[in-house]
């Protein structure tokens, strides 16, 4: 009698590996958890990075670096720093994947914020009032406006927040799940602390840092 794992095609394996950038064995894992279906495998492989990285998130990330991206014939640049523990992670080519990935997709996109926390009351409060506003017009009461507002703020922070984005290059990935999977396949936590964005000729330009937060003691 064969077993679950003999079932599995290594092409299968190497095709999610190649897809997720998670290790050959967490690949396998997940392909035999979902009975040899690519697409369940990387809901799978989602599912424990965005796990691995929340346990993560508490440490403290004091190493990094800088990454630039030039687009549109120099039309466009961005700036961008990522942090994470250790100066061996910031040097790996997964990192600087990464950094490459996620300034290419700020190019592309212009968030305004990095995650929602970091959106100011004022933006807020106006958005807030504008949807409310919209939703009253059409004489619901107050208890369906307010969850219309809701739904439409989630909306708004996937609009202008990085991590709430889908990614570019695979829409059914947020910046914040592609963190996740490095998060879990290099082992230790990464942020995004802050980014720069410049477009030739506009009359403004996007900078965002993050809100400094308290990390726990290693």
């Amino acid at each position: 009698m064969t077993t679950v794992s003999e079932k599995i095609d290594a092409k299968l394996v190497k095709e999610l590996r190649d897809r997720s950038g998670a290790p050959m064995g967490d690949c396998l894992k997940a392909l035999q958890e979902s009975k040899g279906d690519i697409e369940e495998g990387f809901v799978v492989l989602r599912k424990r990075g965005m796990a691995s990285a929340q346990k993560k998130a508490a440490r403290s990330t004091n190493e990094g670096a800088i990454g630039t991206y030039i687009h549109a014939g120099g039309k466009i640049g961005v700036l961008l720093e990522i942090n994470c523990e250790s100066d061996f992670v910031a040097r790996t080519e997964d990192f600087q994947d990464l950094m490459r990935d996620i300034s290419m997709h700020i190019a592309a996109t212009d968030p305004r914020y990095i995650k929602p926390e970091d959106v100011t009351i004022e933006d807020l409060e106006r958005e807030k009032e504008i949807y409310r506003a919209q939703a009253a017009a059409t004489g619901k009461p107050a208890p369906v406006v307010e969850k219309i507002v809701d739904g439409k703020m989630a909306k708004f922070y996937e609009e202008v927040c990085l991590l709430e984005q889908p990614f570019i290059k695979e829409q059914s990935v947020s910046i914040k799940e592609l963190i996740a999977q490095k998060v879990g396949k290099l082992g230790e936590n990464i942020t995004v602390r802050r980014f720069a964005r410049f477009k030739v000729g506009a009359p403004d330009w996007t900078v965002s840092q993050t809100k400094a937060v308290e990390t726990a003691a290693e």
